[in-house]
């Protein structure tokens, strides 16, 4: 399939949000006798073309899935890599941004991220929030955390009673649509703690393709997947 027939698809389709598990970064370095820190750098990369891919098909809304609150478990010299890198790209991404209308919003807990990203995280958000399209990245997020964060909030609010469209206004995504799709590389097939209250209804698509190979072609199967999926939300379809 085509950029042109996945903008197409994604027109007819009403494909507004899709949402990345970026896996296989460190199956991709080991495959290659390289450090793992190595595949994430090579994965930063795959992420910025994957992202403009998905803008240049219309697709409004992009989220991915860049650390866990589970992450801080691998090892310190991995995690403090992995820092390094957000820093940078958000040294160097306010152009890009700015250049194609995009709001960037960060999901998750800040409160363990170095104070210094915190305060780069905080600048890019005032500064590209007029963007109409998003591009979400979950920073030290667990959904479970999440849940419990917007029931904390709710009751610190004196709630008793609270409806779904409240309760979702209480999420860090409150600004995005649900995602319509789900794509996870690497062969693995769960969510790992992403998005499950917003993922009630998306659409699953699951690659072998480790994060650092994945390409336009990878992504145009995704959506022709996508395309052939009958959206129910629970109901007959005749």
């Amino acid at each position: 399939m085509s950029m042109e027939e996945s903008k197409k698809l994604v027109a007819e389709k009403g494909l507004r949000h899709i949402a990345f598990i970026m896996d296989g970064n460190g199956r991709w370095a080991r495959k290659r006798g390289l450090p793992r820190e190595f595949g994430h750098k090579t994965g930063a990369a795959t992420f910025k073309k994957v992202i403009s891919y998905c803008y240049e098909c219309g697709i409004k809304c992009v989220t991915v899935y860049a650390f866990s609150t589970e992450n801080w478990k691998r090892s310190e010299r991995e995690v403090t890599a992995l820092m390094t890198l957000f820093s940078a790209y958000l040294d160097d991404a306010y152009s890009d941004l700015s250049k194609n209308n995009i709001r960037i919003i960060f999901l998750g807990d800040r409160a363990r991220l170095p104070s210094l990203l915190v305060k780069k995280i905080e600048s890019l958000e005032k500064k590209t929030e007029q963007g109409d399209k998003i591009l979400n990245i979950a920073l030290n997020y667990g959904s479970r955390d999440e849940i419990l964060h917007a029931v904390n909030s709710l009751l610190k609010e004196g709630a008793n009673e609270v409806s779904e469209e409240e309760f979702s206004k209480r999420l860090y995504t409150a600004a995005s649509p649900d995602p319509d799709l789900v794509v996870r590389t690497a062969g693995e097939q769960r969510l790992s703690n992403f998005l499950l209250w917003q993922a009630a209804y998306s659409e699953f698509y699951y690659t072998d393709t480790l994060w650092p190979d994945m390409n336009d072609e990878e992504l145009d199967r995704a959506f022709a997947a996508f395309g052939g999926r009958v959206r129910r939300y629970g109901a007959v379809v005749e």
